[in-house]
């Protein structure tokens, strides 16, 4: 078997039959759900129906388990169900209940059993599976599977239904491969956003407020202010006109838009309290009728277009607790969005400038990307031919700069297919950031126009914009890709001055504060009574601060800092005003 990513998923789902044979073997009360491969490893939900919880000693022992069934040399084997209604009873008298939900499910889709056989072709074990899977468990490399951890998980991710327990694993071909991607799980581990939020002091979500709304301390909403400035500077730059839009509107509006039918599940509601009015009001989950309104405001014509408007618009949409996680997954959270209305001509043009945009950004912050073309979903608003012009209109603009591109099938917004563009990190993990959606159906139902060459009124095209995608997410991911040590321009604190003795030196250390600090660097003095190294060390290290500059009998001769920087060490002494003027340039230059 030829060893890629398409067999390894095989291996994969073939080791989650392998664990799930463990677990019954193990724990005779456990019931079966699903156990799909994933692009990381696999996965088991179990019903423990004694309520019991798996313990982290329980993971070694059915990893144990597993290698002792796979030197047993057991095949998989195809079986197709002859009888739906009779496998279905056959799986309710085992207490299989939730194979034979599934089963019922499936019923009409010639549904199959995978069979594990051992050498004699007795059936040890069998699960209700489409497959397929390795001929036989000599494929698998007992030293390179490894079962990683618990979880709670709702039978079919529905929080009405009952909670699952879930065991994460992996497999690879080899024990080197493992091992790599253990590596790779510590390094995701020690720069994991939620910790580092509270280590670096950044972000916290409290109980009193509501799961999934974010309160940013001082630490990260310095960092928030400073790409809030770039995204200003940048709009400002290419043409944008910046705008500001209520945070509600009346349920009437996302009628309109569409956002009611094919949205509503999503949306926070608000009932006016007048005993005369049954009135509905929407805390906003999208910013793109406001600006639609905005449009309407004025007349256009064919010379006045394109029309690029943009806003930091914060936006509120519902999602499962269960799916709420720091920054990366929030209920209420900031859109870098902007919408472009333009005419069929100038459309290939502006997305490859959106492109370009999202390119020259993600440069800034040392990312690369991958591009996906998401298509028309099964519920979707609008014709089909404008959908496919649409698409074809996405296409053309990649095809055009040679860009290389997947295709998402059935993963457009309901209103439009979509560019989605997924930034590669330090440690290579791809995360969804920014999206070029393409629109015909928007304008069409808020009936907006402008003025063709010819005279006649003619509906624009609109692009739905974001770069960043959202300011938390965003966060969450620049926290995790720079592991919390911010480059000097986001830095919370740049620079720490540490004087070698408070008695001695801390009046020069003050003048050299006060003179960073006016100079627009984002400066601290630490004069606490610790030692010398354990300020630098703690700045460093523990802080992740830039620099540190300590001054001593020597720096006030000179009118000098002895200068140490993050991740290298002392680098040397340099004037105050020479030490000033670089760490402005590489602020300016965001280096």
């Amino acid at each position: 078997m030829e060893k890629n990513n398409e067999t390894l998923h095989v291996l994969r789902h073939s080791c989650s039959h392998i664990m799930a044979q463990a677990v019954q073997k193990l724990f005779p009360q456990a019931k079966l759900a699903i156990g799909p491969a994933t692009d990381s490893g696999f996965y088991y939900d179990f019903d423990l129906t004694d309520g019991y919880a798996f313990t982290h000693e329980d993971l070694a022992k059915i990893e144990e388990e597993m290698k002792n069934i796979i030197k047993q040399n057991l095949t998989f084997e195809r079986y197709e169900i002859p009888d739906v209604d009779k496998q279905i009873a056959e799986f309710k008298a085992e207490g299989e209940i939730y194979k034979a939900e599934l089963l019922e499910e499936h019923r009409n889709d010639n549904p199959t059993l995978y069979l594990t056989k051992d050498k004699d072709g007795n059936v040890l074990f069998n699960d209700l599976c489409a497959g397929p899977h390795i001929p036989n468990t000599s494929y698998i490399k007992g030293n390179a599977i490894k079962l990683l951890k618990v979880a709670g998980a709702y039978w079919r991710g529905n929080e009405k239904n009952k909670m699952l327990q879930r065991i994460y694993a992996t497999v690879y071909w080899n024990k080197e491969d493992l091992q790599d991607y253990l590596t790779f799980l510590e390094e995701a581990e020690k720069r994991d956003h939620r910790k580092l939020g509270t280590q670096l002091d950044l972000f916290s979500v409290r109980e009193e407020i509501g799961a999934g709304l974010v309160l940013w301390h001082p630490n990260l909403a310095v960092v928030r202010e400073q790409i809030e400035n770039y995204w200003r500077e940048e709009h400002r730059k290419r043409g944008y006109v910046i705008v500001n839009t209520p945070q509600i509107a009346k349920s009437k509006l996302w009628e309109i838009s569409g956002h009611m039918d094919h949205y509503k599940e999503n949306m926070f509601f608000i009932q006016k309290d007048d005993e005369d009015s049954d009135e509905q009001f929407v805390v906003k989950p999208m910013n793109c009728p406001f600006h639609i309104l905005i449009y309407q405001a004025n007349r256009y014509s064919y010379r006045s277009l394109p029309l690029r408007m943009a806003e930091l618009g914060t936006v509120y949409r519902k999602e499962k607790s269960g799916a709420l996680s720091g920054l990366t997954r929030v209920q209420g959270f900031t859109q870098d969005d902007a919408h472009i209305f333009c005419t069929p001509e100038q459309l290939v043009d502006e997305i490859n400038d959106i492109i370009d945009f999202v390119a020259d950004t993600m440069k800034i912050f040392n990312m690369s990307f991958e591009v996906e073309l998401s298509t028309r979903p099964e519920s979707f608003v609008g014709e089909i031919e404008n959908w496919n012009k649409a698409e074809a209109g996405l296409k053309e603009a990649m095809d055009r700069r040679g860009m290389k591109y997947d295709i998402n099938e059935g993963d457009g917004a309901f209103y439009g297919p979509k560019i989605d563009f997924k930034v590669k990190d330090a440690i290579g993990r791809t995360w969804q950031c920014a999206t070029i959606q393409l629109d015909f159906n928007l304008p069409a139902r808020f009936d907006i126009k402008y003025q063709d060459k010819d005279g006649s009124m003619k509906t624009p095209i609109m692009l739905h914009r974001v770069i960043f995608g959202s300011m938390e997410r965003f966060h969450g991911i620049l926290i995790e890709h720079y592991a919390g040590a911010f480059p000097t321009w986001l830095a919370p604190t740049q620079v720490a001055i540490v004087p070698i003795s408070n008695e001695k030196h801390v009046d020069f250390a003050e003048k050299v504060y006060k003179k960073m600090r006016d100079a627009g660097i984002r400066v601290k003095l630490d004069d606490r009574s610790e030692s010398m190294n354990y300020k630098i060390r703690e700045s460093l290290q523990d802080k992740k601060i830039p620099y540190v500059c300590v001054v001593g009998d020597k720096e006030i001769e000179s009118n000098s800092v002895a200068i140490r920087k993050r991740g290298v060490g002392q680098i040397g002494t340099k004037s105050v005003d020479k030490f000033i003027a670089d760490i402005e340039k590489e602020i300016k230059d965001r280096t």
